[in-house]
């Protein structure tokens, strides 16, 4: 008897000391809770976007104040950096004033995994990049140390809120 291809079960958290449902910001809250949650950023998943912004920004001032001649890839790595501290803060403020419950029409864990997925990605080429061209510049270096932290927050972000598990399909069943 062979298993037929394996079907792919995606899981999303919400990264709630209470557990899923509970002052996480669900749909199922109240609208008399108010704007604000204030349940979110004691959670992990806040914490975790709160180190990865502050991990960017230090990578981004390290790199922005070395004394470099306009090298396109330090240019790329300010970019890179900047442009997902934007983002994370994009999601936190989305999660913090629960703008989520307003904008039905965007799925939000979806959106929030594929910018993990694409700036974790352009996040550890800028950081490769920075680290190869440093050249003994410790500002860079230390950006460029900063960036492979912010990447190993990011990819702790997606393993811990999206959980991705193969189930083999079952192929007894009768057509």
């Amino acid at each position: 008897m062979s298993h037929g291809p394996g079907l792919i079960r995606t899981t999303c958290t919400s990264g709630s000391a209470f557990g899923p449902g509970i002052g996480a910001g669900q749909r199922g809250a109240t609208p008399s809770e108010g704007l604000l949650d204030s349940v979110y950023p004691r959670t992990h998943g806040a914490l975790l976007k709160v180190a990865q912004m502050v991990t960017l920004l230090i990578a981004f001032i390290c790199v922005r104040s070395a004394p470099w001649t306009g090298y396109s890839a330090y240019r790329y790595f300010e970019v890179v950096t900047i442009c997902n501290l934007i983002m994370i803060l994009a999601f936190y403020l989305v999660h913090l004033f629960r703008v989520y419950r307003m904008l039905t029409c965007i799925s939000w864990p979806l959106s929030e995994l594929l910018h993990y997925l694409i700036g974790t990605l352009l996040l550890l080429i800028a950081s490769i990049v920075a680290a190869s061209k440093s050249y003994g510049q410790s500002g860079v270096v230390a950006g460029a140390i900063f960036g492979f932290v912010a990447t190993f927050l990011c990819l702790a972000s997606i393993w811990l809120s999206y959980k991705i598990s193969c189930v083999p399909q079952s192929t007894d069943a009768a057509v």
